[in-house]
């Protein structure tokens, strides 16, 4: 494949090749393939801030293999830092990222694609506009932040929000608190947990998209820089052979990468960006077919903060291809990989994984896959849990519900200490128009975690929890209040049971009396949604199909 803007000048041209003259492309170089290198770059988010520097190489590696680079920038806001308000515009931005992305690359005619990412909601809106651009890509990461080392113990970015919980508890002191807060997230890259960001990078390995130990290795490792030189050199071959998007990601390629979410103990938020890419894809995919498919696999491995283990461990471990190797049983081998070869390939080559942060197909954590998805009278469409971050002791559950109309509302709460064993916090009007934003709980839930009280309290939310969420936490209950979804009926003192091995989410009221409920007028409260946020609460579709606005 050559760029369309190759081969003899067409004269209708001068208007794109006079001012790529301006930026410094010779003649020679618009009649190269034209490679977009879509950079995510930014200062004020750790898992970004080193694609500044991993851009360059990549742009050498395109000029090498005969490319021509041309480098833009997409917004990419960072989750942690947006807690409370800003979560408001998190979501939303991947719609934006996604559709900026299309926009840009259709309009300045690119050939082929370098997806600079690493984040919760970056990765996820650069594989949708890859989706809707079908184009020769390749995506590379930024790679791992160094865990923090603190007396002994290994402290990563998660460990910090179940501190808010502790010193609430007055279980450590304020300086202490303070000095954490400095020092647990250590370098730039991506926060060293199995939250959204570093899920969405091992699926991109799993599926052929990124190149093998690119989300697993320390973002300063050198091999980091080699391996932006070998991606940009790959994305001109790529393009030459006009090997597309489709090539990779695929229902098969689709079905293996969530088997891998499964097995490594993945983030709930995945599941919402899976159902969004299938259904850019035309593919007929609901929940219970994504829970048929990742029930199927069991568990090999968990990483904070459900365990004690890290991302840099799961690297020296076998990283992706490791764990690949364990469930290969399970998963489509005859697939292509975008750095070459085919999986079953490159498995057959890469050693067999430690057996200790990696198990053994004879030894899993869980026999049938790392999440629940719950229906009831409280989930008509579906609910989502990650059961491998919930203690036994919690995967049945039934208490009073304590319900709030906001997450200002139950934080509060949760600082006044005023919440009681036994009950379930049930948050609601945080889903996608009701939020709006469908904003992530995930201070709440560390907090509850922090303060103890995983082991006997269980929160049910339309909205969001974060990949380092642990506890029962049920998120994306659907469909949502604002929509007038059974939640938005719930009233306090009403008993909630969750199931979480049943897959099952109740309110224990009558038929009877939920209909009576459901024909008074529906109450909302006061939920803004000012600039953007206006366009988003009218447009955007249900979180059991993926959330999607644009």
């Amino acid at each position: 494949m050559t760029s369309h803007r190759g081969g003899s000048e067409d004269i209708t041209e001068a208007y794109y090749r006079g001012l790529m003259h301006a930026v410094g492309y010779r003649q020679k170089d618009l009649d190269k393939p034209q490679i977009a290198v879509v950079n995510s770059w930014t200062d004020v988010n750790p898992g970004h801030l080193p694609l500044k520097d991993l851009a360059q190489r990549v742009k050498e590696g395109i000029w090498s293999a005969g490319g021509s680079p041309g480098e833009f920038n997409v917004p990419a806001p960072c989750d942690g830092m947006a807690q409370g308000p800003g979560q408001h515009y998190i979501l939303p931005q991947r719609d934006l990222i996604a559709a900026s992305i299309e926009a840009m690359v259709r309009a300045h005619g690119f050939d082929g694609l370098v997806m600079l990412g690493s984040c919760d909601k970056i990765i996820p809106g650069m594989l949708m506009a890859a989706i809707r651009l079908n184009l020769p890509t390749i995506f590379l990461t930024a790679g791992a932040m160094l865990p923090c080392r603190i007396g002994g113990h290994t402290k990563v970015t998660s460990d910090l929000k179940e501190a808010i919980g502790k010193v609430s508890r007055q279980d450590i002191d304020m300086p202490t608190f303070l000095d954490w807060q400095e020092r647990y997230c250590a370098t730039s890259g991506t926060c060293s947990m199995m939250g959204t960001a570093n899920t969405m990078g091992c699926f991109l390995e799993a599926v052929g998209l990124a190149p093998f130990g690119s989300a697993t290795m320390l973002t300063f490792d050198a091999a980091k820089h080699r391996q932006a030189r070998d991606v940009g050199e790959r994305i001109v071959g790529l393009t030459r052979q006009g090997l597309r998007m489709d090539s990779f990601l695929n229902r098969t390629g689709l079905e293996n990468g969530l088997k891998f979410i499964s097995a490594s103990g993945g983030s709930t938020n995945a599941i919402l960006h899976l159902m969004a890419c299938a259904k850019l894809m035309n593919l007929k995919m609901d929940l219970r077919q994504v829970e048929e498919i990742q029930s199927a696999v069991p568990v090999l491995a968990k990483f904070k903060p459900s365990s004690t283990y890290n991302i840099t461990d799961f690297h020296e471990a076998g990283g992706v291809p490791g764990l690949q190797k364990a469930i290969a049983d399970y998963l489509h081998l005859d697939v292509p990989l975008c750095m070459g070869d085919r999986l079953g390939e490159t498995l057959d080559a890469t050693p067999p994984p430690d057996e200790t942060i990696i198990h053994p197909l004879s030894d899993p954590i869980s026999p049938n896959g790392c999440f629940s998805i719950l229906y009831g009278n409280l989930a008509p469409k579906g609910a989502l849990v990650k059961k491998t971050g919930v203690e036994p002791g919690m995967l049945y559950h039934k208490g009073p519900a304590v319900v709030f109309d906001s997450e200002e509302d139950v934080r509060q709460f949760l600082l006044a200490r005023q919440v009681q064993p036994g009950s379930v916090l049930v948050v609601r009007h945080e889903g996608p128009k009701g939020g709006p934003g469908m904003r992530e709980l995930s201070i709440p839930a560390a907090m509850l975690v922090g303060m103890g009280l995983h082991t006997s309290v269980a929160m049910v939310t339309d909205g969001r929890f974060s990949g380092a969420t642990r506890g029962p936490c049920v998120g994306h209950v659907t469909p949502e209040a604002w929509e007038k979804g059974p939640l938005a009926y719930v009233q306090n003192g009403d008993v909630i049971e969750i199931d979480i091995e049943s897959n099952r989410l109740q309110v224990l009221i009558s038929e009877k009396e939920m209909t009576r409920r459901q024909k008074q007028p529906l109450e909302r409260p006061d939920h803004p949604a000012p600039g953007m946020l206006t366009a988003y609460r009218k447009m955007v579709t249900g979180a059991e199909e993926g959330a999607l606005w644009l």
